[in-house]
């Protein structure tokens, strides 16, 4: 598995009025995330990337997380219905956006009353991990598979029990290796790999990117960029301190996939 090309979308200036559920951690100061944005994009395109950088949409104060508008795969776009009311337009802007990438006929919809965030899916090879949260209902995920199923792939469902989505707590690092905390340490779905278990002070970082052979760490989580280095990989290390404080993390801020050729 590689990527090529990276989407990401400008922070907007209503970014502090974003959906929070650690409203203790105060408002994200506008100037300062556009700069840990910079920094963001600029990690990536030291890693050989494209990065298609989107105008920030100011309608939409979570407009920066894209992740959660839609799943790209190897064959396939999967465009999202959110779950969270107030982000329901952010898939429909980004629907033209992933026109550039992959033809009509492999561009596929999650429709009403099914919702799904790409903050709940993770990608494991052709296996798509999806979890079933406050964000991602049942009729979502039956869709979300039956979509994979139509272009060879697979789609499993993990029930979440405390986080807000599935990669909040549990990122996928390629050769078998994932990132784990809090619930799912322990959970059946995830057995068969070889987990890197992150302490519960820094759960927040369990929400780590790998690219091509990099994983890029949230900065300031210093146990968890020397279990990832002990594993073997390269890191880079990002601040994301600002997008925490309304939800996001590393993952929330790109689509991260390799465009299809040919159309």
């Amino acid at each position: 598995m590689s990527f090529k090309n990276i989407i990401v979308r400008r922070p907007c200036e209503k970014v502090c009025d974003g959906i929070t559920s650690a409203p203790e951690l105060g408002k994200p100061d506008y100037q300062h995330a556009l700069e840990q944005h910079t920094d963001y994009i600029n990690a990536l395109i030291s890693l050989g990337l494209e990065v298609d950088v989107l105008p920030a949409l100011d309608e939409y104060p979570d407009s920066c997380f894209v992740e959660d508008t839609c799943v790209l795969t190897r064959e396939c776009a999967i465009i999202d219905n959110p779950g969270a009311g107030t982000r329901n337009g952010e898939a429909a802007l980004m629907e033209p956006i992933i026109r550039r990438y992959y033809p009509e006929d492999r561009i596929e919809h999650i429709t009403a009353p099914g919702t799904l965030e790409g903050g709940d899916v993770m990608m494991v090879g052709d296996t798509f991990y999806v979890g079933r949260s406050a964000r991602t209902n049942e009729e979502g995920i039956r869709q979300f598979c039956a979509i994979l199923e139509k272009y060879g792939l697979k789609g499993v469902e993990v029930p979440l029990e405390k986080v807000l989505h599935l990669k909040t707590g549990v990122n996928y690092l390629e050769d078998n290796n994932m990132l784990v905390s809090g619930e799912f340490v322990d959970k059946p779905e995830f057995a068969k790999y070889n987990k890197i278990v992150i302490p519960e002070d820094e759960a927040y970082a369990a929400n780590c990117i790998w690219i091509n052979g990099t994983v890029i760490v949230p900065e300031g989580y210093p146990h968890v960029l020397q279990a990832v280095k002990d594993f073997g990989y390269k890191t880079l290390t990002v601040d994301t301190s600002e997008f925490r404080k309304i939800d996001g993390g590393l993952s929330c801020l790109s689509l991260r996939f390799t465009a299809l050729q040919n159309f």
